[in-house]
Protein backbone atom coordinates (compact mmCIF):
# COMPACT_ATOMS: atom_id res chain seq x y z
CA UNK A 1 0.00 0.00 0.00
CA UNK A 2 1.44 3.79 -0.87
CA UNK A 3 -0.50 7.07 0.61
CA UNK A 4 -0.56 10.50 0.13
CA UNK A 5 -1.97 12.67 2.68
CA UNK A 6 -2.37 16.35 1.66
CA UNK A 7 -0.06 14.97 -1.15
CA UNK A 8 2.84 13.79 1.40
CA UNK A 9 3.66 10.15 1.43
CA UNK A 10 1.91 9.68 4.68
CA UNK A 11 0.14 6.93 6.69
CA UNK A 12 -1.12 8.55 9.46
CA UNK A 13 -3.95 11.63 9.24
CA UNK A 14 -4.06 13.24 12.65
CA UNK A 15 -6.10 12.14 15.67
CA UNK A 16 -7.84 14.94 16.11
CA UNK A 17 -9.47 14.52 12.06
CA UNK A 18 -13.12 14.70 11.65
CA UNK A 19 -12.99 11.73 9.58
CA UNK A 20 -11.61 9.91 12.19
CA UNK A 21 -13.79 11.24 15.09
CA UNK A 22 -16.95 11.76 13.52
CA UNK A 23 -17.17 9.87 9.51
CA UNK A 24 -17.04 13.55 8.58
CA UNK A 25 -16.45 13.07 5.19
CA UNK A 26 -16.77 11.01 2.09
CA UNK A 27 -14.80 8.52 0.20
CA UNK A 28 -14.53 6.85 -3.28
CA UNK A 29 -13.44 3.40 -4.35
CA UNK A 30 -12.18 3.00 -8.04
CA UNK A 31 -10.92 0.80 -10.28
CA UNK A 32 -7.02 1.26 -11.89
CA UNK A 33 -6.38 -0.58 -15.03
CA UNK A 34 -3.54 -0.06 -16.99
CA UNK A 35 -2.16 3.47 -15.66
CA UNK A 36 -5.45 4.46 -15.85
CA UNK A 37 -9.04 4.90 -13.71
CA UNK A 38 -11.48 4.12 -16.44
CA UNK A 39 -14.58 6.26 -14.52
CA UNK A 40 -12.29 8.52 -13.15
CA UNK A 41 -14.80 11.70 -14.32
CA UNK A 42 -17.88 9.27 -12.83
CA UNK A 43 -16.02 9.06 -9.25
CA UNK A 44 -15.19 12.84 -9.01
CA UNK A 45 -18.87 14.10 -10.03
CA UNK A 46 -20.63 11.78 -7.10
CA UNK A 47 -17.64 13.50 -5.33
CA UNK A 48 -18.63 16.98 -6.22
CA UNK A 49 -22.38 16.10 -5.75
CA UNK A 50 -21.41 14.38 -1.71
CA UNK A 51 -19.61 17.49 -1.18
CA UNK A 52 -22.09 19.81 -2.18
CA UNK A 53 -24.62 17.98 0.52
CA UNK A 54 -22.06 17.93 3.09
CA UNK A 55 -21.09 21.50 2.37
CA UNK A 56 -17.39 20.02 2.13
CA UNK A 57 -15.17 22.35 -0.09
CA UNK A 58 -14.07 20.19 -3.37
CA UNK A 59 -10.18 20.54 -3.68
CA UNK A 60 -9.24 21.28 -7.37
CA UNK A 61 -9.81 18.54 -9.22
CA UNK A 62 -6.68 19.25 -11.50
CA UNK A 63 -4.59 18.37 -7.82
CA UNK A 64 -6.70 15.28 -7.15
CA UNK A 65 -5.85 13.98 -10.32
CA UNK A 66 -2.37 15.23 -10.66
CA UNK A 67 -2.12 13.11 -7.16
CA UNK A 68 -3.58 10.03 -8.43
CA UNK A 69 -1.69 9.76 -11.48
CA UNK A 70 1.72 9.88 -8.93
CA UNK A 71 0.67 7.20 -6.69
CA UNK A 72 -1.44 4.98 -10.17
CA UNK A 73 2.05 5.44 -12.12
CA UNK A 74 1.79 2.75 -14.61
CA UNK A 75 -0.01 0.26 -12.74
CA UNK A 76 -1.54 -2.68 -14.51
CA UNK A 77 -4.40 -3.57 -11.90
CA UNK A 78 -4.86 -2.25 -8.51
CA UNK A 79 -7.37 0.09 -6.83
CA UNK A 80 -7.44 4.25 -5.90
CA UNK A 81 -9.39 5.02 -2.63
CA UNK A 82 -9.89 8.92 -2.55
CA UNK A 83 -11.19 10.30 0.94
CA UNK A 84 -11.76 13.67 1.68
CA UNK A 85 -12.62 14.59 5.01
CA UNK A 86 -13.37 18.28 7.00
CA UNK A 87 -10.34 18.20 8.53
CA UNK A 88 -9.27 18.50 11.79
CA UNK A 89 -11.68 20.77 13.97
CA UNK A 90 -11.43 20.27 17.64
CA UNK A 91 -14.21 18.46 19.81
CA UNK A 92 -18.12 18.95 19.43
CA UNK A 93 -20.18 18.43 16.16
CA UNK A 94 -20.04 21.43 14.82
CA UNK A 95 -18.55 22.28 11.40
CA UNK A 96 -15.33 24.99 12.65
CA UNK A 97 -15.59 28.35 10.96
CA UNK A 98 -12.41 27.58 8.64
CA UNK A 99 -12.14 23.98 7.47
CA UNK A 100 -9.00 23.03 5.63
CA UNK A 101 -10.23 19.72 3.94
CA UNK A 102 -8.39 16.10 4.41
CA UNK A 103 -7.60 14.50 1.36
CA UNK A 104 -6.45 11.15 1.58
CA UNK A 105 -5.26 8.71 -1.26
CA UNK A 106 -4.52 5.12 -1.36
CA UNK A 107 -3.29 2.49 -4.45
CA UNK A 108 -4.03 -0.76 -2.91
CA UNK A 109 -3.80 -4.34 -4.56
CA UNK A 110 -6.67 -5.29 -6.21
CA UNK A 111 -9.09 -7.27 -4.86
CA UNK A 112 -8.65 -11.17 -5.06
CA UNK A 113 -12.09 -12.06 -5.98
CA UNK A 114 -12.59 -15.32 -8.01
CA UNK A 115 -12.82 -15.05 -11.70
CA UNK A 116 -15.99 -17.32 -11.60
CA UNK A 117 -18.19 -14.83 -9.50
CA UNK A 118 -18.29 -12.53 -13.15
CA UNK A 119 -18.03 -16.00 -14.86
CA UNK A 120 -20.31 -18.30 -13.46
CA UNK A 121 -22.41 -15.96 -10.82
CA UNK A 122 -22.38 -15.53 -7.04
CA UNK A 123 -24.59 -16.81 -4.47
CA UNK A 124 -25.83 -14.13 -1.91
CA UNK A 125 -27.73 -13.82 1.54
CA UNK A 126 -30.24 -11.65 3.06
CA UNK A 127 -28.64 -9.86 6.39
CA UNK A 128 -30.52 -8.87 9.14
CA UNK A 129 -28.86 -5.36 9.95
CA UNK A 130 -31.30 -2.93 8.24
CA UNK A 131 -30.13 0.29 7.01
CA UNK A 132 -31.93 3.44 8.62
CA UNK A 133 -33.78 5.65 6.40
CA UNK A 134 -31.93 8.80 6.45
CA UNK A 135 -32.60 11.02 2.38
CA UNK A 136 -30.34 13.94 3.62
CA UNK A 137 -27.52 10.96 3.75
CA UNK A 138 -29.36 8.77 0.66
CA UNK A 139 -26.83 7.97 -2.39
CA UNK A 140 -23.57 9.85 -0.60
CA UNK A 141 -20.73 7.62 -0.20
CA UNK A 142 -20.42 8.90 2.84
CA UNK A 143 -17.26 7.40 5.90
CA UNK A 144 -20.05 6.34 8.01
CA UNK A 145 -20.16 2.77 6.90
CA UNK A 146 -20.68 0.81 9.97
CA UNK A 147 -24.46 -0.34 9.01
CA UNK A 148 -22.26 -1.78 6.38
CA UNK A 149 -19.73 -3.44 8.71
CA UNK A 150 -22.12 -5.10 10.76
CA UNK A 151 -24.00 -6.76 7.76
CA UNK A 152 -20.95 -7.95 6.44
CA UNK A 153 -20.22 -9.95 9.50
CA UNK A 154 -23.25 -11.99 9.88
CA UNK A 155 -22.14 -14.68 7.79
CA UNK A 156 -18.48 -16.41 7.48
CA UNK A 157 -19.43 -18.97 4.47
CA UNK A 158 -16.52 -18.20 1.85
CA UNK A 159 -19.26 -19.35 -0.63
CA UNK A 160 -21.59 -16.51 0.33
CA UNK A 161 -19.74 -13.54 -2.19
CA UNK A 162 -22.64 -10.31 -0.78
CA UNK A 163 -25.09 -9.76 1.63
CA UNK A 164 -28.37 -7.79 0.54
CA UNK A 165 -29.64 -5.10 3.03
CA UNK A 166 -32.83 -4.52 3.72
CA UNK A 167 -34.23 -1.10 4.77
CA UNK A 168 -36.78 -0.95 7.95
CA UNK A 169 -39.95 -0.72 5.67
CA UNK A 170 -38.16 -4.34 4.07
CA UNK A 171 -37.40 -3.27 1.02
CA UNK A 172 -34.45 -4.55 -0.48
CA UNK A 173 -31.82 -1.55 -1.37
CA UNK A 174 -28.56 -3.15 -1.87
CA UNK A 175 -25.85 -5.41 -1.03
CA UNK A 176 -22.98 -4.53 1.79
CA UNK A 177 -20.54 -3.24 -1.09
CA UNK A 178 -22.37 -3.83 -3.99
CA UNK A 179 -25.80 -2.11 -6.19
CA UNK A 180 -28.66 -4.40 -7.02
CA UNK A 181 -30.39 -5.17 -10.16
CA UNK A 182 -33.63 -7.70 -11.26
CA UNK A 183 -35.33 -8.60 -14.48
CA UNK A 184 -38.76 -9.25 -14.69
CA UNK A 185 -40.58 -9.58 -17.86
CA UNK A 186 -37.61 -7.76 -19.87
CA UNK A 187 -37.88 -4.84 -17.69
CA UNK A 188 -34.76 -4.18 -15.65
CA UNK A 189 -35.41 -2.54 -12.09
CA UNK A 190 -33.42 -1.24 -9.33
CA UNK A 191 -34.01 -0.50 -6.12
CA UNK A 192 -35.08 3.38 -5.30
CA UNK A 193 -32.59 5.29 -3.32
CA UNK A 194 -33.86 8.24 -2.84
CA UNK A 195 -34.01 7.36 1.63
CA UNK A 196 -30.95 5.27 1.70
CA UNK A 197 -28.37 3.37 0.03
CA UNK A 198 -25.39 4.35 -2.26
CA UNK A 199 -25.90 5.62 -5.79
CA UNK A 200 -22.96 3.51 -7.18
CA UNK A 201 -21.17 5.15 -10.45
CA UNK A 202 -21.64 1.20 -11.81
CA UNK A 203 -25.37 1.59 -11.33
CA UNK A 204 -25.53 4.49 -13.25
CA UNK A 205 -23.22 3.37 -16.03
CA UNK A 206 -25.42 0.02 -16.27
CA UNK A 207 -28.95 2.65 -16.31
CA UNK A 208 -26.94 4.44 -19.39
CA UNK A 209 -26.39 1.20 -21.27
CA UNK A 210 -29.38 -0.54 -20.41
CA UNK A 211 -31.04 2.62 -22.55
CA UNK A 212 -28.83 2.35 -25.11
CA UNK A 213 -29.96 -1.52 -25.51
CA UNK A 214 -32.88 -1.05 -25.62
CA UNK A 215 -33.90 -2.34 -22.19
CA UNK A 216 -36.28 -0.73 -19.98
CA UNK A 217 -35.41 0.31 -16.50
CA UNK A 218 -37.33 1.56 -13.85
CA UNK A 219 -36.32 2.92 -10.61
CA UNK A 220 -38.88 2.29 -7.86
CA UNK A 221 -38.62 0.30 -4.04
CA UNK A 222 -38.37 -3.61 -4.67
CA UNK A 223 -39.36 -5.86 -1.76
CA UNK A 224 -37.97 -9.15 -0.59
CA UNK A 225 -40.83 -11.22 -2.17
CA UNK A 226 -40.26 -8.87 -5.49
CA UNK A 227 -36.81 -9.64 -5.73
CA UNK A 228 -37.36 -13.53 -5.06
CA UNK A 229 -40.01 -13.63 -7.99
CA UNK A 230 -37.64 -12.37 -10.36
CA UNK A 231 -35.73 -13.72 -13.76
CA UNK A 232 -32.52 -12.45 -13.05
CA UNK A 233 -30.83 -10.71 -10.45
CA UNK A 234 -27.13 -9.13 -10.52
CA UNK A 235 -24.90 -7.08 -8.62
CA UNK A 236 -22.57 -4.18 -9.68
CA UNK A 237 -20.15 -1.84 -8.21
CA UNK A 238 -16.50 -0.17 -10.02
CA UNK A 239 -14.00 -2.99 -8.79
CA UNK A 240 -16.46 -6.34 -9.51
CA UNK A 241 -18.18 -4.74 -13.15
CA UNK A 242 -21.13 -7.41 -12.86
CA UNK A 243 -22.01 -10.46 -11.12
CA UNK A 244 -24.57 -12.55 -11.30
CA UNK A 245 -26.39 -14.31 -8.73
CA UNK A 246 -27.28 -17.48 -9.44
CA UNK A 247 -28.84 -18.55 -5.53
CA UNK A 248 -30.50 -16.53 -3.18
CA UNK A 249 -32.43 -17.93 0.01
CA UNK A 250 -33.79 -21.38 -1.35
CA UNK A 251 -33.93 -19.63 -5.04
CA UNK A 252 -31.88 -20.20 -8.38
CA UNK A 253 -31.21 -17.58 -11.07
CA UNK A 254 -29.98 -17.81 -14.11
CA UNK A 255 -27.34 -16.13 -15.96
CA UNK A 256 -29.60 -14.84 -18.33
CA UNK A 257 -29.27 -12.68 -21.63
CA UNK A 258 -30.35 -8.92 -19.74
CA UNK A 259 -27.56 -9.72 -17.37
CA UNK A 260 -24.54 -11.55 -19.82
CA UNK A 261 -25.39 -8.58 -22.06
CA UNK A 262 -24.81 -5.60 -19.88
CA UNK A 263 -21.78 -7.42 -18.87
CA UNK A 264 -20.37 -7.25 -22.00
CA UNK A 265 -20.52 -3.56 -22.34
CA UNK A 266 -19.03 -3.08 -19.20
CA UNK A 267 -16.00 -5.35 -20.14
CA UNK A 268 -15.97 -3.01 -22.98
CA UNK A 269 -16.13 -0.07 -20.60
CA UNK A 270 -12.95 -1.61 -19.20
CA UNK A 271 -11.43 -2.99 -22.22
CA UNK A 272 -11.16 -6.63 -21.29
CA UNK A 273 -12.88 -7.84 -24.66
Amino acid sequence: MKALVNGRENTNPGVFDRGLAYGDGLFETMAVLEGRCPFWDRHLRRLRRGCEALRLPLPEPALLRDEAQQLIGTESRAVLKLILTRGEGGRGYRHPESVQVTRILMRLPWPDYPPQNGQQGVQVRFCETRLARQPALAGLKHLNRLEQVLARNEWQDPAIAEGLMLDEQENVIEGTMSNLFMVHNDTLYTPDLSACGVAGIMRERILELAAAEGIRSVIEPIAKSRLLAAEEIFLSNSLIGLWPVIRLADRVFAAGSVSRALQARINRDYGLS
